[in-house]
């Protein structure tokens, strides 16, 4: 199957051609700013080839960036980052929806407002997800709220 190119519908990166990604449903190209935290190249941090003024791969930590079959899944995103899994976001951070893409959101904390959990299939799509609770926590009632809103505002608690 060919690739697809710039502003073609896609559902997933590796339907989008080299050097594009896919982003609420269309392909677009892979900019400088997404890759900046992640790839020390791009960050003011490499090394020039002695004597010819080139960047080699070598110096730059990566090889064939935009090809499905380079994995980099060494590395993690951080908040803010496109993901579709929460084994994609570093430690303390989940993948999450966010309008209608999934991005690395923080684990909530103590006394954090949370989404407590429905029955399975019995809510509807949250476009604004939240993370779970905090290993330790858990998703309760906030006691101290005001009698109207005490049955629906939900912060997470120790256990």
């Amino acid at each position: 199957m060919a690739c697809r190119r710039k502003k073609k519908r896609c559902h997933r990166d590796g339907m989008c051609c080299p050097g594009n990604r896919c982003n609420n449903g269309i392909c677009i190209p892979v900019t400088e700013s997404i890759l900046t935290p992640h790839i020390p190249a791009l960050d003011g941090t490499r090394h020039r080839d002695r004597g010819h003024g080139h960047y080699s791969n070598h110096d730059l930590g990566w090889q064939n960036l935009g090809r499905p079959h380079t994995k980099m899944s060494h590395i993690k995103g951080h908040e803010g980052d496109p993901c579709l899994r929460s084994s994609d976001c570093i430690e303390g951070f989940c993948c999450a929806r966010h309008f209608w893409t999934k991005i690395c959101k923080p684990v909530l904390h103590q006394g954090e407002v949370c989404t407590k959990q429905r029955k399975k299939g019995s809510h509807g799509l949250e476009i604004f997800q939240r993370c779970d609770c905090a290993k330790g926590l858990s998703c309760k009632v906030w006691k101290d709220a005001t009698y109207s809103s005490k049955a629906r505002l939900h912060v997470c608690q120790k256990i």
